[in-house]
């Protein structure tokens, strides 16, 4: 993508509008806290605690607005005490350039590197940035700066106060993540039966999963209905693929295919009303046809082989369904999944035991090629660059240009320019809107101090609906605040905006000059996504070789690392398509025909995991000798990407061709996925060819398409496979 295309990306993207629900009982609550703390301060000390008191609970307050599993309260005092540290810092050294510079740029650092513990921890480290940048504008005693500190980290005490005073849908993003996750199956159903192959994102999976790790006393006050049906969709999702698949579950055209798109429609039906009741903790209303399609019957049902064999485990699946949807989450009736109780819950470490992890997860990106780590290093350059330049302009406040800056940065290049575009037009609007309304109303701190609490409500209104529309309001937030505190309007319109405009610049010069560009990586995500892909494929055909409980618990692990390798391509893919570099490695073309193989690929291992046979079945041993050629291959393969050379297949096609339609055909369903999944790696290995001297790229995908064509209509099974 060219520069100027990748600028109008930028801006567009900058002031969309986003589509999202908007929470008001949320944002008056969190914005109750912050006039509960303005206005005992203005009345019993001054409009500088004042301020200091609506620093913190607007901080603390607008860190619980992010998206994370602990508890909002927890947030809140984490961040509150976070802001109160670094005002008592900052206030030591502040006052010489010499102490006041180098804490700058260690404290924005390892703020910067607090997103390798993810983006909450990196936002909220962000804040205390601020915070110690503001500390600079007062010249008091120690003592005066521990009096400030502690009324800063009094703001997040009482926005924690009011969260376990008010709970406002207590567990409700829990709850959302896992409806998102049944009605993400249940729009798949749907798909399912007008397209066979439909692909599948697994990210609600993920995030449900993610929502699941719970701490000990969480497990103790989590709802019931929180714990199975995570594993219900889980389980799901490969059956309906399985019978909708025209190569191992019904068939292409006739009464079969009529049965299985009843069945797709009717699952559909159940998990969007079990997704309802989970949403909404109430009893959900199930179609009243739905039990009469579930019923397999003996006698005329019309799907034979595996596709029956679908059929009859996805109605067992439904009927769990159909319990959570008819209990709404209510205590003791919820399903809960089978196991000890000890692997009830995924472990999430509590605050106390959280520092190990985070050492950890800081200390594996401490190389050069981090993003994480060139985004500390830029943040650390910017913050002491743009107080530097700030404080020589003739303008007051010069704290607002780094404070822009640090407020903008991301990881990644398109947020990072992005958020700039939307803070400048944000504050251009907010400052515009204040400077009116100060002007019409007149100098009043009792005033000020309401307009800044509606400032500040109507900010955490929008904040979800676009970083420009939020940055307004709290640009009018900041406007009224330095109005309570006595400065001139006047003087705060041309600051807040040259300065908004300084940092802004330098935050988008830094990411030129020091980037962490993501499209040269491209071939190594994509590499990196084949080897676990193998590895899963290669984990589900060993079930089929020797069912046993170590090798489903293999089975698990692989395909949680898959999901995690494809999420991590796909993040890189989404990003490198939105900037301004050319292809190194990946063209987009290539990038784009293997992304498709391998969602084919790891489609054809998910088949088969919906058919894996029980303890009690036959082995099938030619799986096994697959399943070792396939790891192997698909791991030297990823080499092979990596440095640009064009894999091959040698051992996976020996073994497929020694299998020989499985002895006494134990298991046709396998040996026809594994069909499926040799051809979906020869697509990559055309996608990913890069010596078309040795290789004509055109002519093999022409003979592959030709193959696939003949293939299907061979079999009657109609297209070949497009989605993964």
């Amino acid at each position: 993508m060219r520069w100027l295309r990748a600028l109008g990306e930028v801006v567009r993207s900058g002031l969309t509008i986003e589509e999202t629900r908007l929470e008001p009982l949320l944002a008056l609550r969190t914005a109750a806290g912050v006039a509960i703390v303005i206005g005992p301060a203005l009345w019993l000390a001054s409009p500088a605690y004042a301020a200091s008191a609506a620093l913190g609970a607007y901080s603390a307050g607008g860190a619980t607005f992010q998206r994370t599993w602990r508890p909002r309260k927890v947030i809140a005092l984490g961040a509150g005490a976070g802001l109160a540290l670094s005002t008592f810092v900052g206030y030591l050294a502040a006052g010489r350039l010499v102490t006041f510079l180098p804490l700058l740029a260690v404290w924005a650092f390892a703020a910067g590197m607090a997103w390798a513990v993810g983006s909450t921890a990196g936002i909220v480290a962000a804040t205390t940035v601020g915070s110690m940048l503001v500390t600079v504008t007062l010249p008091t005693s120690v003592g005066r700066a521990l009096e400030h500190a502690g009324i800063i980290a009094l703001g997040g005490v009482v926005q924690a106060v009011l969260i376990l005073l008010f709970p406002i849908r207590r567990w409700g993003a829990h709850r959302d993540a896992l409806a998102d996750t049944l009605a993400a199956v249940a729009d798949y159903a749907r798909r399912l039966r007008h397209d066979p192959t439909a692909p599948f994102d697994p990210e609600p999976l993920m995030t449900a999963r993610d929502a699941a790790a719970v701490t000990p006393s969480q497990a103790r006050t989590r709802p019931p209905v929180l714990h199975g049906p995570r594993g219900l969709a889980e389980r799901i999702r490969p059956v309906v693929a399985a019978l909708a698949d025209p190569d191992v579950g019904a068939p292409a055209e006739g009464p079969g295919r009529t049965r299985a798109r009843e069945l797709l429609d009717t699952a559909a039906d159940v998990l969007d009303a079990a997704a309802r009741s989970i949403r909404r903790g109430t009893p959900a209303e199930v179609p009243p046809g739905s039990a009469d399609v579930l019923r397999v019957d003996e006698e005329h049902e019309v799907l034979e082989g595996p596709a029956r064999q679908a059929a009859e485990r996805l109605v067992e699946l439904l009927g769990e369904a159909l319990e959570i949807a008819g209990s709404g989450g209510a205590r003791g009736k919820t399903p809960t999944p089978p196991g000890p109780a000890g692997t009830q819950f995924l472990m999430r470490p509590t605050m106390f035991r959280l520092l190990p992890v985070v050492i950890r997860a800081v200390r594996r990106q401490l190389r050069r090629d981090s993003p994480v780590f060139r985004h500390a290093v830029r943040l650390a350059a910017v913050a002491t660059l743009g107080y530097l330049i700030a404080s020589r302009l003739p303008l007051g406040h010069g704290y607002w240009a780094p404070i822009a800056s640090v407020m903008v940065m991301r990881p990644d290049f398109h947020r990072t320019y992005a958020r700039a575009v939307a803070r400048l037009a944000g504050t251009v609007a907010g400052v515009a809107l204040a400077t009116g309304m100060v002007r019409a109303l007149g100098p009043d701190a009792h005033v000020f101090g309401a307009l800044a609490v509606v400032s500040a409500g109507l900010s955490y209104t929008l904040i979800r609906t676009g970083y420009a529309y939020s940055q307004c309001f709290t640009a009018a937030y900041v406007v009224f605040l330095l109005g309570m505190g006595g400065q001139a309007w006047e003087q705060t319109v041309r600051e807040r905006v040259v300065l908004t405009l300084l940092g802004g610049a330098l935050a988008m010069l830094a990411y030129v000059v020091f980037p962490a560009w993501e499209t040269p990586k491209l071939a190594g995500r994509l590499a990196d996504w084949l080897a676990a892909n193998g590895r899963y494929a290669a984990a589900v055909l060993r079930n089929y070789a020797e069912p046993t409980q170590e090798h489903r618990a293999d089975m698990r692990r692989a395909l949680l690392a898959s999901r995690e390798a494809r999420a991590a391509w796909q993040e890189a893919y989404d990003r490198a398509r939105q900037e301004p570099v050319r292809p190194r490695g990946l063209t987009s073309r290539e990038a784009e025909e293997a992304q498709e193989a391998l969602k084919r690929f790891g489609r054809a291992a998910m088949l088969m995991e919906s058919h894996v046979p029980q303890g009690d079945s036959r082995f099938v041993p030619e799986a096994e000798r697959f399943a070792e050629a396939l790891e192997a291959d698909t791991a030297q393969a990823a080499v092979d990407v990596r440095e640009h050379r064009n894999p091959d297949w040698g051992r996976v096609d020996e073994a497929l061709n020694g299998w020989e339609d499985a002895a006494d055909n134990r298991s046709p369903v396998v040996r026809q996925e594994a069909e499926l999944q040799k051809r979906a790696l020869e697509d990559l290995a055309t996608a990913v060819s890069r010596t078309p001297l040795e290789r004509d790229v055109g002519s093999a995908r022409e003979e592959q398409r030709a193959r696939a064509a003949v293939a299907a209509e061979s079999d009657g099974s109609g297209p070949a496979h497009r989605g993964g």
